[in-house]
């Protein structure tokens, strides 16, 4: 089905003709004359090596053909591939050389600058003008889509739709960091940032976002999917295509990342009702970037808002996901964004059982015991060591914070002092986190005992008891948790203990009652009996390569020179 050799696949064209086609389209009048134009292109078309000219026009063909199967195959494997080879260093050709391959094909040529401008950003260092001109290109594509009469003739693979409106958010978040970093800027770059307020805007990007959620009538689809409605009649003329049902339910996990960027974790959090997260059928588990993508901002969400369970549970389930299914996507050229998102959120799970103490998945246990053991024992410890550990642990791994607003060009001074998102958050996370990382100290003594006078816990801590009375109280309290029940909103939930441990102060005395959960044996013998066979095959192999080398002759060192075998003689060795 997939063309695998597209070296292979000639282009059709005459470069000379296609070049001679571009010059004409393109003559500026006062500039250069028709001559020098012709020649400017030829020379810009022949240094395409031939085969980025095969792979594109194999490209073209398949997107004018809506061959999704194919077109899958040269986004996610022959792109790479050719990237890696050509332009590793150095940007893919202009667009303007590409036009005179595929006979100026508007459509072809906006989502080939997509991908041009993406590549920079990813292995090159954007400038001003790129990030003008790629957000312009966004804006032709969505118009595009959006404002047709009718849905367009259009079919591309999801994992290439996902990457659109994640990419599309990811420059939004690059450019408003750079454009806030005013001290770094310019005199002419701040001028182009004053006439051109209105590029990358934090409205408009939320605006095509919603755009494309109403247009799809997504949440119709997902509610209707939940209460057994008819889909096909909620979805409208433009949901029951692909391209608009999976760009509409794509930006809504684009909207989940744009609220946790903006700090507002509840409307992130909102944003999802309806979406099935334990469903392993959903939609989103059919893009592995987007799987975990969706878990992380959900997990972090729940951390920022103080509902460490579910932060805890989130995490856990897509880390064991990801650890199960690694194999499969070695050679996936998302396979080091997928482990770096995964680092991530197992930094910000140490934080969340830190804060929390419960019992996690054996397996993740092990990693994190392995990965952040000193950390995880000093953050129980408490005290400003724990505090630093959390503060590193979180600015690793948080998510990258923008300010909406663009800042005040006019008081450059005044922009340069105003405090780093990513500081503002962090700091409203240590005011929840300092009053939490009272419970693992206390949880440490409440455990040894069933009852226990306060004045002897005072004693052990070193502190008034008065005061600790009031930590009593705070540990209760910070044990009580809401936790989501499986509904589709998010946000409700029952509220119960987040702990294994409880306790009554009556007076003076404290009575403590543990439940403990039983530890779960089957995983830890089947990992073990695995290692253990793994290591007899290995010793097994080891004794038959020694067998069979010990049955061969050695070779003699001295002997360089190369002597014909006779027949007798090899049947001699063979025997």
């Amino acid at each position: 089905m997939y063309q695998e050799n597209y070296d292979d696949v000639e282009f059709g064209g005459d470069v000379d003709l296609v070049a001679n086609s571009y010059a004409n389209s393109n003559l500026v009048e006062g500039e250069l004359d028709e001559e020098e134009l012709i020649m400017q292109a030829q020379a810009g078309v022949q240094s395409i090596p031939e085969p980025v000219r095969n792979f594109l026009a194999n490209l073209h063909r398949n997107l004018a053909n809506c061959n999704v199967g194919d077109l899958a195959y040269n986004y996610e494997n022959q792109f790479v591939r050719l990237t890696d080879k050509f332009y590793g260093k150095a940007p893919w050709p202009e667009p303007q050389y590409v036009a005179a391959l595929v006979g100026d094909d508007g459509l072809f040529l906006t989502l080939y600058r997509e991908l041009y401008y993406r590549h920079i950003y990813s292995r090159l260092h954007p400038s001003l003008e790129v990030r003008f001109r790629s957000f312009e290109n966004y804006c032709d594509l969505f118009n595009y889509i959006l404002n047709s009469d009718g849905p367009i003739e259009l079919e591309l693979p999801n994992q290439w739709l996902w990457d659109i409106v994640d990419e599309f958010i990811y420059q939004f978040q690059s450019f408003c960091t750079h454009r806030s970093r005013v001290s770094k800027r310019s005199a002419e770059e701040i001028e182009l940032l004053k006439e051109n307020s209105q590029v990358w805007n934090t409205y408009s990007v939320l605006n095509v976002l919603y755009s494309l959620i109403q247009k799809s009538s997504i949440y119709e689809q997902l509610e209707a999917g939940q209460q057994g409605g008819d889909v096909v009649e909620a979805a409208g003329d433009f949901g029951v295509r692909p391209l608009y049902k999976m760009l509409g339910y794509f930006s809504i996990i684009g909207l989940v990342r744009v609220h946790c960027m903006l700090g507002d974790y509840t409307l992130a959090l909102q944003t999802l009702q309806n979406v099935e997260l334990g469903n392993s059928r959903a939609l989103f588990t059919r893009v592995t970037a987007c799987h975990v993508t969706v878990y992380y901002y959900v997990g972090f969400a729940y951390l920022m808002m103080g509902r460490y369970a579910d932060a805890i549970q989130s995490y856990v389930h897509i880390l064991t996901f990801v650890s199960r299914t690694r194999q499969y996507h070695q050679r996936s050229y998302q396979f080091d964004a997928v482990n770096k998102k995964a680092e991530q959120m197992y930094a910000l799970l140490a934080i969340a059982v830190s804060l929390s103490p419960v019992r996690v998945d054996e397996n993740i246990h092990t990693y994190l015991r392995e990965k952040y053991g000193d950390q995880q024992h000093k953050m129980q410890r408490g005290g400003e060591e724990a505090v630093e550990i959390i503060s590193e642990l979180y600015l690793y791994a948080c998510p990258k914070f923008i300010m909406p607003n663009p800042p005040s060009y006019s008081d450059i001074e005044a922009a340069s002092n105003t405090a780093e998102p990513q500081n503002f958050q962090l700091k409203i996370f240590l005011r929840e986190a300092r009053l939490q990382l009272v419970i693992p100290t206390l949880r440490s003594f409440l455990r040894l005992y069933t009852t226990m006078d306060l004045d002897r816990l005072s004693t052990f801590l070193d502190m008034d008891p008065l005061e600790l009375r009031n930590q009593l109280m705070v540990y209760k309290q910070r044990c009580r948790q809401i936790k989501w029940a499986g509904t589709p909103d998010l946000l409700q939930g029952e509220i119960t203990s987040a702990t294994d441990l409880d306790f009554a102060l009556q007076e003076d005395m404290i009575f403590i009652a543990e439940s403990r959960v039983g530890r779960r044996y089957a995983d830890w013998f089947i990992r073990n009996t695995n290692k253990i066979q793994d290591l007899v095959n290995n010793i097994e192999n080891r004794q038959k390569t020694a067998i069979a080398n010990a049955g061969k002759p050695k070779a003699e060192e001295n002997n360089t020179a190369t002597t014909p075998v006779s027949a007798n003689s090899a049947a001699a060795v063979e025997a």
